[in-house]
C-alpha cells in the first residue's frame, strides 16, 4: 500500500453565496512535488488555505490526514507544528526587519523562554541561507533585496519551522526568468532532501518541469490528477482540464488597420525619487500609433513600470523632463489626474496597494476613476454604478456572487480583472498595460487578449508591458527593448523573437 504524507478527503468549503470547494479530496506522496492548477476563482487557494489552518477546523467540511492521522488545526500554528508551512503570493515579510529579523519572527529563538538569542539566531540564518543559496547579509533589510530574494527569505523562513510539506502560491509570478529558474531548482533540491511540496502556478511551462504529479481543480472541484511517467503530460492536456475545452490558440488573431502616430514621447529621462543624483530613464523616445499594440520588453530592472508611472502623471520619479504629444499636441500631465482628463491609463502591476480598494465592492473599484461618468450634479446615480458593474462582471467574467462582493476576497486574477475593467470603462484614448496578465490563469488571459484585441480594432494606442515573452511577441505589432533605462532596440512583429530581444539586450552591454 502506497504511503501517503497527506491526504485530504471530501473537502468543502463555502462563503456567503459560493460553494469555493465542493467534495475535493487531494493526496499526496513522501518527497513528492504536486502542481495544483485551474483557472482563477477555481478554489486552489482556498483549499491550500484550509490546509494551513487559514480557514480553521469547523469552517469547512471534510478530514485532513498528515502521516495518516487526522488533524484538526484551529490556526496556522497547529499546522505548522505539523510541519505544513504555506508561502502566500503575497509575501508575509516585514520590509523594514532584517532578513534575520523576518526568518524567525513568531518562531523566536529564545534563552529561558523570555530572552531572545540573537546569536543563535544570527548562526541559524546563515546556515539556511547557504542551503538555499541566498547571498546576502543577515542583517539586511528585506525592502533592499529584490522579489527573488525575498522568496528565498520565504522558504529559509518555512525550513526554520522544520517544514515536511511547503505550499508555495505563485511562487514565480513577480519573477524574471533567472530567479524562477533558480527557486524551481531549489524545490528538486529540496525534494532530493526529503522536503514535499505543492506549487500553485500558472506558469504550465514550470509544472511541467518539475511536478511528479498536477491535480486540476475546475469550478471547485477536482477534476483529475496527472502522474509524469504513466500520462501523457502536456500544457494543452492541461488547459483542457482547466477550462473544459481544447484551447486551440493561446492568441486571439486580431483584425485591424493600424493609423498615423498617435502618442509620443521624446527625450524622456527621469530620476530616481529617493536619490536625485541617479538617472533610471535615460533620453527615452517612443512613438505609438492608433489601433497598434506595441510592447516594452525587457529584463527585471530595466525601468519599464517607473517610465510607464513617470509618464501617467509624474506617479514615479523626480527631476523629469522630455515631451509628451497626443495627436501631435504637446500634453503636460503633472498629476495623475491630468492624465486621466488627458484619456491616458494605467494599469498597475501591483493590484493589491495601488491598483484597488480592496475594502470596497466590485462596481465600485469598477468606477472608481471615472466616477463623472455615473453622476448627475456631483450626486453618484447608483443605479447607473450598478449597471456598468454588472456590465463588466459579465463582460470580463469575473467569478464572485454578485457586484456588491469586497474585492479583496477575491481571488487574484479576479481581482486583475477588476482592475482591467476600471480603465476600460474610462474610455481612454492610450492604454498602458503593465503586467495585465500576471497570475492570472491561460482562460482568463484569452479572455483579456480578446478585449486587447477589441480596443485596438476600435482604434485605441496601447503600450503593454510584460515579462513574458511570448506574450509580448503573440499580441504585439511593435516592440520596443528596454535595458538599464535605455531603449535598446526597435522591432516590429516579424522580426521579433526571444532571440532577437535578448540579442539586443546582450549587445547593450
Amino acid at each position: 500500500m502506497e504511503k501517503y504524507v497527506l491526504e485530504m478527503r471530501n473537502i468543502t468549503k463555502e462563503f456567503p453565496g459560493v460553494k469555493a470547494l465542493d467534495q475535493v479530496n487531494l493526496k499526496l506522496k513522501e518527497n513528492h512535488i504536486l502542481a495544483l492548477v485551474g483557472e482563477n476563482g477555481a478554489g486552489k487557494s482556498t483549499l491550500m488555505n484550509v490546509l494551513s489552518g487559514v480557514y480553521p477546523y469547523g469552517s469547512y467540511e471534510g478530514d485532513i490526514l498528515v502521516d495518516g492521522q487526522v488533524c484538526e488545526f484551529k490556526n496556522i500554528k497547529e499546522s505548522e507544528a505539523k510541519g505544513i508551512a504555506i508561502i502566500h503570493q503575497e509575501l508575509a515579510l516585514i520590509p523594514t526587519l532584517s532578513i534575520a529579523e523576518n526568518v524567525f519572527l513568531g518562531n523566536e529563538q529564545t534563552t529561558r523562554g523570555v530572552i531572545i538569542d540573537w546569536d543563535q539566531t544570527r548562526m541559524k540564518t546563515i546556515e539556511m541561507m547557504k542551503k538555499v543559496g541566498l547571498n546576502e547579509h543577515i542583517d539586511t533589510l528585506v525592502k533592499d533585496i529584490g522579489m527573488g530574494k525575498q522568496q528565498l527569505v520565504e522558504i529559509v523562513k518555512a525550513l526554520s519551522k522544520n517544514v515536511k510539506i511547503l505550499i508555495l502560491d505563485e511562487p514565480t509570478a513577480a519573477l524574471n526568468d533567472e530567479d524562477s529558474m533558480h527557486l524551481l531548482d531549489l524545490l528538486l533540491e529540496l525534494k532530493n532532501e526529503g522536503i514535499t511540496s505543492i506549487i500553485i502556478s500558472h506558469k504550465l511551462n514550470e509544472i511541467t518541469r518539475i511536478s511528479d504529479e498536477i491535480t486540476v481543480i475546475r469550478d471547485g472541484h477536482d477534476i483529475e490528477t496527472l502522474f509524469k511517467g504513466v500520462d501523457e503530460i502536456t500544457e494543452d492536456r492541461i488547459i483542457k482540464g482547466m477550462v473544459g475545452r481544447a484551447l486551440t490558440d493561446r492568441f486571439p488573431k486580431r483584425s485591424h488597420e493600424i493609423g498615423d502616430v498617435y502618442f509620443e514621447v521624446k527625450d524622456w529621462n527621469v530620476y530616481d525619487p529617493k536619490d536625485d543624483m541617479k538617472r533610471i530613464i535615460k533620453d527615452v523616445s517612443l512613438n505609438l500609433r492608433r489601433g497598434e499594440v506595441v510592447g516594452l520588453s525587457g529584463l527585471m530592472g530595466a525601468g519599464r513600470t517607473e517610465f510607464a508611472m513617470s509618464v501617467f502623471g509624474k506617479s514615479y520619479g523626480k527631476k523629469i523632463s522630455g515631451t509628451i504629444l497626443k495627436d501631435g499636441k504637446e500634453i503636460h500631465l503633472h498629476t495623475v489626474s491630468d492624465a486621466i482628463k488627458a484619456g491616458i491609463a494605467y494599469t498597475t502591476e501591483d493590484r493589491k496597494s495601488a491598483g484597488l480598494i480592496l475594502s470596497d465592492d466590485i462596481k465600485r473599484n469598477i468606477t472608481l476613476a471615472s466616477l463623472n461618468k455615473i453622476s448627475n450634479k456631483l450626486v453618484i446615480d447608483e443605479n447607473m454604478e450598478v449597471k456598468v458593474g454588472e456590465e463588466y462582471r459579465d463582460k470580463l467574467r469575473i467569478k464572485s456572487s454578485s457586484i456588491l462582493q469586497t474585492a479583496g476576497n477575491l481571488s487574484g486574477g479576479n481581482q486583475q480583472k477588476i482592475v482591467f475593467s476600471k480603465w476600460i470603462f474610462s474610455d481612454p484614448d492610450v492604454l498602458i498595460l503593465d503586467e495585465p496578465t500576471r497570475g492570472i490563469d491561460v482562460g482568463a488571459k484569452y479572455e483579456i487578449y480578446s478585449v486587447i484585441n477589441e480596443l485596438a480594432e476600435k482604434g485605441k494606442t496601447i503600450l503593454m508591458i510584460s515579462s513574458e515573452l511570448p506574450e509580448i511577441l503573440g499580441m504585439c505589432d511593435r516592440v520596443y527593448v528596454l535595458n538599464e533605462g535605455k531603449i535598446v532596440g526597435e522591432l516590429d512583429s516579424e522580426e521579433a523573437s526571444q532571440e532577437s530581444i535578448m540579442k539586443c539586450i546582450m549587445q547593450s552591454h
